[in-house]
């Protein structure tokens, strides 16, 4: 129990003042509300009104004549505020009407003005995205910058159309990917219907350098047997083509079996001849791979087609309606260089 308020009920105050001092200190007691009713005589309405206040405001709150918090900051203290928030290394709504009010005495009647606050501080709301701490930078760097030298090196042959690039990644669709940020009526809550949000299908895809078109095909799993299922597919989209792959140090990617496959393919030919060639990425960072870009675009359209989407095969159908053979333009794409 809190020593101020013992302390302003022994001062002898007002016997109103009194009144609701003594129900708050009823309700941090545990008395029920009907009890204190009962005792003092007074509403439920009552009982809740002076406890809230007392705990926005303290004792000052119970007192006659109380006008509550100034409802504004002055300019200064608004460029003080912006400051504070712009230190933080994270932003949380309660955070910043605790130090509004602690710091300055201003509690805000409306929370527009605390979003108003952000917004000033150059901050917004947005979905938070996961970052792997293990990433290297510097790794990072240097990958792509030789990725992009033997990218140039093989210029000519990319250019005529002797050499396909292709920027590989796969992609795990759940029924659940439905669920996120779509428009719908004020205080509503906007449901998807579906029996089991952990239905899923896994797909392998790749985007094409020079063309930017996007090949996609369901497999049972991400696995060798898919990948090279997956690397046959290719062959038959590239008849006679040599192909080189871009794509992350997945454990399946890196496995005996695939090994064994691109031995098989490639015989004993010198590196330059090899009819697929696989490059990895530095590991742990997606963002090196533009296709991770083309499977949100491909999800987030399919969150705004919620509508259509009552059962899984309809999520399915139109993710590979939104990818399979379609043409995508995007600065990424050319991050390594523009071939196109």
């Amino acid at each position: 129990m809190s020593c101020e308020l013992i302390a302003f009920i022994e001062s002898n105050p007002d016997p109103r003042e009194l009144k609701r001092a003594l129900a708050v200190q009823m309700v941090q007691q545990q008395y029920l509300y009907e009890e204190i009713q009962a005792v003092l005589q007074v509403s439920i309405g009552f009982i809740s009104k002076w406890k809230q206040r007392y705990e926005s405001s303290g004792v000052a709150g119970l007192c006659l004549g109380y006008q509550g918090s100034r409802p504004y900051l002055t300019p200064d203290q608004q460029s003080a505020a912006l400051a504070w928030l712009k230190q933080q290394s994270y932003w949380h709504l309660p955070e910043l009407e605790t130090h509004i009010a602690s710091t300055y005495g201003v509690v805000f009647k409306a929370k527009k003005s605390y979003y108003a606050l952000f917004r000033a501080a150059g901050l917004s709301w947005k979905k938070s995205q996961a970052a792997n701490p293990k990433r290297d930078p510097a790794l990072v760097a240097e990958k792509k910058t030789a990725i992009t030298a033997w990218l140039g090196s093989q210029r000519a042959a990319i250019e005529s159309g002797d050499l396909i690039v292709l920027f590989q990644d796969e992609c795990h669709l759940l029924w659940g990917d439905l669920c996120g940020d779509v428009w719908g009526p004020t205080g509503e809550r906007i449901e998807v219907p579906m029996s089991n949000q952990r239905d899923r299908q896994t797909y392998y895809g790749a985007i094409d350098l020079r063309t930017h078109r996007c090949l996609i095909q369901p497999a049972a799993r991400g696995n060798s047997d898919g990948t090279i299922a997956f690397l046959k597919y290719l062959q038959q989209q590239f008849p006679g083509k040599r192909f080189a792959l871009l794509w992350d140090g997945a454990m399946y990617h890196r496995s005996a079996e695939i090994k064994q496959f691109l031995a098989s393919v490639n015989q004993d030919l010198p590196p330059e001849q090899w009819k697929i060639t696989c490059i990895r990425f530095a590991p742990n960072d997606p963002s090196q791979n533009p296709i991770e870009d083309i499977w949100l675009q491909a999800k987030r359209w399919l969150r705004e087609s919620y509508h259509l989407c009552s059962e899984f095969h309809h999520v399915k159908w139109l993710f590979e309606f939104a990818l399979h053979k379609q043409v995508f333009q995007f600065d990424k794409l050319n991050m390594y260089g523009d071939f196109s």
